[in-house]
Protein backbone atom coordinates (compact mmCIF):
# COMPACT_ATOMS: atom_id res chain seq x y z
CA UNK A 1 0.00 0.00 0.00
CA UNK A 2 1.28 3.52 -0.66
CA UNK A 3 2.76 5.23 2.38
CA UNK A 4 2.15 8.78 1.15
CA UNK A 5 -0.89 10.96 0.50
CA UNK A 6 -3.45 10.05 -2.18
CA UNK A 7 -1.94 10.11 -5.65
CA UNK A 8 1.61 9.51 -4.41
CA UNK A 9 2.99 6.01 -4.46
CA UNK A 10 5.60 4.25 -2.39
CA UNK A 11 8.99 5.84 -1.78
CA UNK A 12 11.87 3.73 -3.09
CA UNK A 13 15.64 3.97 -2.91
CA UNK A 14 17.77 3.38 -6.01
CA UNK A 15 20.97 1.45 -5.43
CA UNK A 16 23.73 0.45 -7.80
CA UNK A 17 24.70 -3.07 -8.71
CA UNK A 18 27.19 -3.11 -5.84
CA UNK A 19 24.56 -2.01 -3.33
CA UNK A 20 25.74 1.59 -3.09
CA UNK A 21 22.94 3.99 -2.27
CA UNK A 22 22.77 6.80 -4.80
CA UNK A 23 20.63 8.90 -2.47
CA UNK A 24 18.02 8.97 -5.21
CA UNK A 25 14.62 8.82 -3.51
CA UNK A 26 11.72 8.18 -5.87
CA UNK A 27 8.02 8.67 -5.48
CA UNK A 28 5.44 7.39 -7.91
CA UNK A 29 3.07 10.22 -8.85
CA UNK A 30 -0.33 9.12 -10.14
CA UNK A 31 -2.93 11.35 -11.71
CA UNK A 32 -5.70 10.40 -14.15
CA UNK A 33 -4.27 9.00 -17.42
CA UNK A 34 -0.68 9.51 -16.23
CA UNK A 35 1.84 8.03 -13.79
CA UNK A 36 5.57 8.56 -13.42
CA UNK A 37 8.39 8.04 -10.97
CA UNK A 38 9.90 11.31 -9.83
CA UNK A 39 13.18 11.71 -8.00
CA UNK A 40 12.72 14.09 -5.09
CA UNK A 41 16.33 15.30 -5.18
CA UNK A 42 16.24 15.51 -8.98
CA UNK A 43 13.14 17.70 -8.91
CA UNK A 44 14.65 20.00 -6.29
CA UNK A 45 18.01 20.32 -8.06
CA UNK A 46 16.34 20.92 -11.43
CA UNK A 47 14.17 23.68 -9.98
CA UNK A 48 17.14 25.36 -8.31
CA UNK A 49 19.18 25.23 -11.52
CA UNK A 50 16.39 26.81 -13.56
CA UNK A 51 16.09 29.54 -10.91
CA UNK A 52 19.85 30.12 -11.12
CA UNK A 53 19.57 30.44 -14.90
CA UNK A 54 16.68 32.88 -14.55
CA UNK A 55 18.49 34.97 -11.92
CA UNK A 56 21.68 35.11 -14.02
CA UNK A 57 19.68 36.19 -17.05
CA UNK A 58 17.82 38.96 -15.22
CA UNK A 59 20.97 40.34 -13.59
CA UNK A 60 22.90 40.28 -16.89
CA UNK A 61 20.25 42.55 -18.45
CA UNK A 62 21.58 45.35 -16.24
CA UNK A 63 24.90 45.54 -18.06
CA UNK A 64 25.71 47.04 -21.45
CA UNK A 65 26.60 50.35 -23.05
CA UNK A 66 23.68 51.85 -21.13
CA UNK A 67 23.74 50.50 -17.58
CA UNK A 68 20.49 49.96 -15.70
CA UNK A 69 19.65 49.29 -12.10
CA UNK A 70 17.98 46.05 -11.10
CA UNK A 71 14.83 47.99 -10.23
CA UNK A 72 14.72 49.56 -13.69
CA UNK A 73 15.11 46.11 -15.27
CA UNK A 74 12.25 44.66 -13.23
CA UNK A 75 10.09 47.71 -13.99
CA UNK A 76 10.73 47.39 -17.71
CA UNK A 77 9.94 43.65 -17.64
CA UNK A 78 6.67 44.25 -15.81
CA UNK A 79 5.68 47.08 -18.18
CA UNK A 80 5.91 49.92 -15.67
CA UNK A 81 9.23 51.42 -16.74
CA UNK A 82 9.92 54.25 -19.15
CA UNK A 83 9.58 53.65 -22.87
CA UNK A 84 13.32 54.03 -23.36
CA UNK A 85 14.09 51.45 -20.68
CA UNK A 86 11.52 49.05 -22.09
CA UNK A 87 13.11 49.34 -25.53
CA UNK A 88 16.56 48.52 -24.11
CA UNK A 89 15.35 45.66 -21.94
CA UNK A 90 12.56 44.07 -23.95
CA UNK A 91 13.67 44.72 -27.53
CA UNK A 92 17.46 44.53 -27.25
CA UNK A 93 18.58 42.53 -24.23
CA UNK A 94 15.69 40.20 -23.39
CA UNK A 95 15.98 38.03 -26.55
CA UNK A 96 19.67 37.51 -25.77
CA UNK A 97 19.08 36.23 -22.24
CA UNK A 98 16.13 34.11 -23.41
CA UNK A 99 18.48 32.60 -25.98
CA UNK A 100 21.03 31.87 -23.24
CA UNK A 101 18.45 29.89 -21.24
CA UNK A 102 16.79 28.11 -24.16
CA UNK A 103 19.98 27.31 -26.07
CA UNK A 104 21.71 26.14 -22.89
CA UNK A 105 18.80 23.78 -22.21
CA UNK A 106 18.95 22.45 -25.79
CA UNK A 107 22.68 21.81 -25.52
CA UNK A 108 22.14 19.99 -22.24
CA UNK A 109 19.47 17.81 -23.85
CA UNK A 110 21.70 17.00 -26.82
CA UNK A 111 24.60 16.10 -24.56
CA UNK A 112 22.40 13.87 -22.40
CA UNK A 113 21.09 12.01 -25.45
CA UNK A 114 24.47 11.23 -26.97
CA UNK A 115 26.20 10.45 -23.68
CA UNK A 116 23.43 7.95 -22.96
CA UNK A 117 23.58 6.44 -26.46
CA UNK A 118 27.37 6.08 -26.38
CA UNK A 119 27.43 5.24 -22.64
CA UNK A 120 30.46 7.48 -22.38
CA UNK A 121 30.86 10.91 -20.73
CA UNK A 122 32.88 12.01 -23.78
CA UNK A 123 29.94 11.29 -26.10
CA UNK A 124 29.01 14.91 -26.68
CA UNK A 125 27.93 16.41 -30.03
CA UNK A 126 30.79 18.91 -30.00
CA UNK A 127 33.34 16.14 -29.32
CA UNK A 128 31.88 13.63 -31.78
CA UNK A 129 31.90 16.27 -34.53
CA UNK A 130 28.23 16.95 -35.18
CA UNK A 131 28.70 20.62 -34.27
CA UNK A 132 31.50 20.81 -36.83
CA UNK A 133 29.20 19.41 -39.49
CA UNK A 134 26.53 22.00 -38.72
CA UNK A 135 29.14 24.77 -38.74
CA UNK A 136 30.58 23.63 -42.08
CA UNK A 137 27.13 23.62 -43.65
CA UNK A 138 26.43 27.13 -42.36
CA UNK A 139 29.82 28.38 -43.61
CA UNK A 140 29.02 26.96 -47.05
CA UNK A 141 25.59 28.62 -46.96
CA UNK A 142 27.10 31.99 -46.05
CA UNK A 143 30.28 32.09 -48.12
CA UNK A 144 29.50 29.92 -51.14
CA UNK A 145 25.75 30.26 -51.69
CA UNK A 146 25.26 33.66 -50.05
CA UNK A 147 22.21 32.58 -48.03
CA UNK A 148 22.15 34.36 -44.68
CA UNK A 149 18.49 34.32 -43.64
CA UNK A 150 17.42 32.35 -40.58
CA UNK A 151 15.63 29.46 -42.29
CA UNK A 152 18.48 28.90 -44.74
CA UNK A 153 21.01 28.76 -41.92
CA UNK A 154 18.77 26.56 -39.76
CA UNK A 155 18.15 24.13 -42.61
CA UNK A 156 21.84 24.04 -43.51
CA UNK A 157 22.87 23.48 -39.88
CA UNK A 158 20.42 20.63 -39.31
CA UNK A 159 21.23 19.05 -42.69
CA UNK A 160 24.97 19.33 -42.09
CA UNK A 161 24.68 17.88 -38.61
CA UNK A 162 22.58 14.94 -39.80
CA UNK A 163 24.92 14.26 -42.73
CA UNK A 164 27.91 14.27 -40.37
CA UNK A 165 26.08 11.99 -37.93
CA UNK A 166 25.33 9.54 -40.76
CA UNK A 167 28.95 9.63 -41.95
CA UNK A 168 30.33 9.05 -38.45
CA UNK A 169 27.84 6.24 -37.84
CA UNK A 170 28.74 4.47 -41.11
CA UNK A 171 32.49 4.79 -40.54
CA UNK A 172 32.17 3.56 -36.94
CA UNK A 173 29.90 0.61 -37.77
CA UNK A 174 31.52 -2.80 -37.26
CA UNK A 175 28.75 -5.31 -36.60
CA UNK A 176 27.23 -2.65 -34.42
CA UNK A 177 28.43 0.67 -33.07
CA UNK A 178 30.46 0.94 -29.88
CA UNK A 179 30.51 4.25 -28.05
CA UNK A 180 34.30 4.58 -27.92
CA UNK A 181 34.71 3.85 -31.63
CA UNK A 182 31.98 6.40 -32.45
CA UNK A 183 33.82 9.05 -30.42
CA UNK A 184 37.20 8.37 -32.03
CA UNK A 185 35.75 8.42 -35.56
CA UNK A 186 33.83 11.59 -34.70
CA UNK A 187 36.98 13.34 -33.53
CA UNK A 188 38.66 12.46 -36.83
CA UNK A 189 35.72 13.70 -38.90
CA UNK A 190 35.61 16.89 -36.83
CA UNK A 191 39.29 17.56 -37.55
CA UNK A 192 38.68 17.02 -41.28
CA UNK A 193 35.73 19.42 -41.28
CA UNK A 194 37.79 21.95 -39.34
CA UNK A 195 40.34 22.00 -42.15
CA UNK A 196 37.52 22.49 -44.68
CA UNK A 197 36.22 25.44 -42.67
CA UNK A 198 39.68 26.99 -42.46
CA UNK A 199 40.13 26.63 -46.23
CA UNK A 200 36.78 28.28 -46.97
CA UNK A 201 37.41 31.17 -44.58
CA UNK A 202 40.95 31.90 -45.80
CA UNK A 203 39.75 32.03 -49.42
CA UNK A 204 36.78 34.28 -48.66
CA UNK A 205 36.53 38.05 -48.84
CA UNK A 206 38.10 39.72 -45.79
CA UNK A 207 34.83 41.18 -44.52
CA UNK A 208 32.95 37.92 -44.96
CA UNK A 209 35.78 35.97 -43.37
CA UNK A 210 35.79 38.23 -40.31
CA UNK A 211 32.01 37.94 -39.99
CA UNK A 212 32.05 34.15 -40.22
CA UNK A 213 35.05 33.92 -37.91
CA UNK A 214 33.40 35.98 -35.18
CA UNK A 215 30.14 34.10 -35.66
CA UNK A 216 32.05 30.81 -35.39
CA UNK A 217 33.23 31.77 -31.91
CA UNK A 218 29.64 31.43 -30.68
CA UNK A 219 27.96 34.73 -29.81
CA UNK A 220 24.50 35.50 -28.46
CA UNK A 221 24.69 39.22 -29.17
CA UNK A 222 23.38 38.85 -32.72
CA UNK A 223 20.16 37.21 -31.50
CA UNK A 224 16.99 39.30 -31.91
CA UNK A 225 13.29 38.57 -31.70
CA UNK A 226 13.25 38.09 -35.49
CA UNK A 227 15.44 35.01 -35.13
CA UNK A 228 14.44 34.05 -31.59
CA UNK A 229 10.72 33.57 -32.24
CA UNK A 230 11.20 30.85 -34.91
CA UNK A 231 13.97 29.35 -32.77
CA UNK A 232 11.53 29.06 -29.86
CA UNK A 233 8.98 27.35 -32.10
CA UNK A 234 11.53 24.81 -33.35
CA UNK A 235 12.92 24.36 -29.84
CA UNK A 236 9.44 23.52 -28.52
CA UNK A 237 9.13 20.71 -31.08
CA UNK A 238 12.60 19.39 -30.20
CA UNK A 239 11.91 19.45 -26.45
CA UNK A 240 8.58 17.67 -26.94
CA UNK A 241 10.25 14.96 -29.03
CA UNK A 242 13.01 14.56 -26.43
CA UNK A 243 10.43 14.25 -23.65
CA UNK A 244 8.55 11.54 -25.56
CA UNK A 245 11.74 9.61 -26.28
CA UNK A 246 13.29 10.01 -22.80
CA UNK A 247 11.80 6.77 -21.35
CA UNK A 248 13.16 4.78 -24.29
CA UNK A 249 16.55 6.44 -23.80
CA UNK A 250 16.68 5.21 -20.20
CA UNK A 251 15.81 1.68 -21.33
CA UNK A 252 18.55 1.77 -23.97
CA UNK A 253 21.06 2.43 -21.18
CA UNK A 254 20.32 -1.09 -19.94
CA UNK A 255 21.42 -2.59 -23.27
CA UNK A 256 19.62 -3.41 -26.49
CA UNK A 257 18.40 -6.82 -25.29
CA UNK A 258 16.89 -5.37 -22.11
CA UNK A 259 15.36 -2.49 -24.07
CA UNK A 260 13.71 -4.91 -26.52
CA UNK A 261 12.43 -6.97 -23.59
CA UNK A 262 10.76 -3.82 -22.24
CA UNK A 263 9.03 -3.20 -25.58
CA UNK A 264 11.40 -0.64 -27.10
CA UNK A 265 11.86 -0.73 -30.87
CA UNK A 266 15.62 -0.18 -30.84
CA UNK A 267 16.04 0.10 -34.63
CA UNK A 268 13.51 2.95 -34.73
CA UNK A 269 14.20 4.69 -31.42
CA UNK A 270 17.98 5.03 -31.74
CA UNK A 271 17.89 6.90 -35.11
CA UNK A 272 15.07 9.10 -33.79
CA UNK A 273 17.15 9.99 -30.73
CA UNK A 274 20.14 10.80 -32.93
CA UNK A 275 18.02 13.12 -35.08
CA UNK A 276 16.68 14.92 -31.99
CA UNK A 277 20.18 15.16 -30.50
CA UNK A 278 21.64 16.61 -33.70
CA UNK A 279 18.71 19.04 -34.02
CA UNK A 280 19.41 20.50 -30.56
CA UNK A 281 22.94 21.57 -31.38
CA UNK A 282 22.16 22.43 -35.01
CA UNK A 283 19.48 24.91 -33.95
CA UNK A 284 21.91 26.61 -31.59
CA UNK A 285 24.61 26.68 -34.26
CA UNK A 286 22.25 28.25 -36.80
CA UNK A 287 21.16 31.03 -34.44
CA UNK A 288 24.29 31.78 -32.43
CA UNK A 289 27.18 29.80 -33.84
CA UNK A 290 28.84 26.74 -32.30
CA UNK A 291 28.92 27.00 -28.50
CA UNK A 292 31.24 24.33 -27.23
CA UNK A 293 31.48 22.22 -24.08
CA UNK A 294 28.05 23.01 -22.58
CA UNK A 295 26.69 19.77 -24.04
CA UNK A 296 29.74 17.94 -22.68
CA UNK A 297 29.65 19.32 -19.14
CA UNK A 298 25.94 19.72 -18.40
CA UNK A 299 24.82 16.03 -18.30
CA UNK A 300 27.68 14.87 -16.07
CA UNK A 301 27.39 17.84 -13.74
CA UNK A 302 23.64 17.23 -13.49
CA UNK A 303 24.23 13.54 -12.70
CA UNK A 304 26.56 14.44 -9.86
CA UNK A 305 24.27 17.12 -8.45
CA UNK A 306 21.24 14.82 -8.49
CA UNK A 307 23.28 11.75 -7.47
CA UNK A 308 21.33 9.74 -10.02
CA UNK A 309 22.61 6.47 -11.51
CA UNK A 310 22.15 7.67 -15.10
CA UNK A 311 22.05 10.77 -17.26
CA UNK A 312 18.68 12.51 -17.02
CA UNK A 313 17.37 14.70 -19.83
CA UNK A 314 15.51 17.24 -17.65
CA UNK A 315 18.35 17.82 -15.13
CA UNK A 316 20.81 18.12 -18.03
CA UNK A 317 18.57 20.74 -19.64
CA UNK A 318 18.41 22.73 -16.40
CA UNK A 319 22.17 22.49 -15.92
CA UNK A 320 22.83 23.57 -19.51
CA UNK A 321 20.53 26.57 -19.08
CA UNK A 322 22.28 27.58 -15.87
CA UNK A 323 25.76 27.14 -17.39
CA UNK A 324 25.09 29.17 -20.54
CA UNK A 325 23.20 31.89 -18.65
CA UNK A 326 26.11 32.16 -16.19
CA UNK A 327 28.61 32.21 -19.07
CA UNK A 328 26.65 35.04 -20.72
CA UNK A 329 26.64 36.93 -17.41
CA UNK A 330 30.42 36.49 -17.19
CA UNK A 331 30.79 37.65 -20.81
CA UNK A 332 28.90 40.90 -20.18
CA UNK A 333 30.96 41.48 -17.03
CA UNK A 334 34.17 41.10 -19.03
CA UNK A 335 32.81 43.56 -21.61
CA UNK A 336 32.30 46.12 -18.84
CA UNK A 337 36.02 46.22 -18.07
CA UNK A 338 37.62 45.25 -21.37
CA UNK A 339 35.85 44.56 -24.66
CA UNK A 340 32.98 42.31 -25.81
CA UNK A 341 33.80 38.61 -25.65
CA UNK A 342 31.73 35.92 -27.42
CA UNK A 343 30.09 33.60 -24.93
CA UNK A 344 31.51 30.65 -26.86
CA UNK A 345 35.02 31.66 -25.79
CA UNK A 346 33.92 31.65 -22.15
CA UNK A 347 32.45 28.15 -22.43
CA UNK A 348 35.52 26.86 -24.30
CA UNK A 349 37.92 28.20 -21.65
CA UNK A 350 35.95 26.73 -18.75
CA UNK A 351 34.92 23.57 -20.59
CA UNK A 352 38.49 22.86 -21.66
CA UNK A 353 39.54 22.55 -18.04
CA UNK A 354 36.68 20.13 -17.44
CA UNK A 355 37.65 18.09 -20.51
CA UNK A 356 41.23 17.73 -19.27
CA UNK A 357 39.97 16.53 -15.89
CA UNK A 358 37.54 14.13 -17.56
CA UNK A 359 40.24 12.66 -19.81
CA UNK A 360 42.53 12.11 -16.83
CA UNK A 361 39.71 10.45 -14.89
CA UNK A 362 38.75 8.19 -17.79
CA UNK A 363 42.37 7.13 -18.42
CA UNK A 364 42.82 6.25 -14.75
CA UNK A 365 39.62 4.23 -14.75
CA UNK A 366 40.48 2.45 -18.01
CA UNK A 367 44.08 1.59 -17.24
CA UNK A 368 43.80 1.29 -13.48
CA UNK A 369 46.17 4.18 -12.72
CA UNK A 370 45.93 5.31 -9.12
CA UNK A 371 46.49 8.77 -7.71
Amino acid sequence: MPDGPPGVGRRTEVRGADGVDFGYALRVVRVPWFSARMGVRTAAVTLVLFLVALASAVVSIRFGEYALTLGEVVAALTGSGTEFHRMIVVEWRLPVVVAAIVFGALLGIGGAIFQSLTRNPLGSPDVIGFDAGSYTAVVLSLLVFGNGDYWSLAGAAIGGGLATAFLVYVLAYRRGVQGFRLIVVGIGVSALLGSVNACLITRADLTDAMTVGFWGAGSLTRVSWNSMVPSLAVAAVIVLAAALLAPSLRRLELGDDAAVAHGTRVTAVRPALMVVGVATTALVTAAAGPIGFVALVAPQLARRLTRSPGVGVLPAAATGAALLAAAHFLAVLVAEFHRPVPVGLITVCLGGLYLIRLLIHESRRTYGVSG
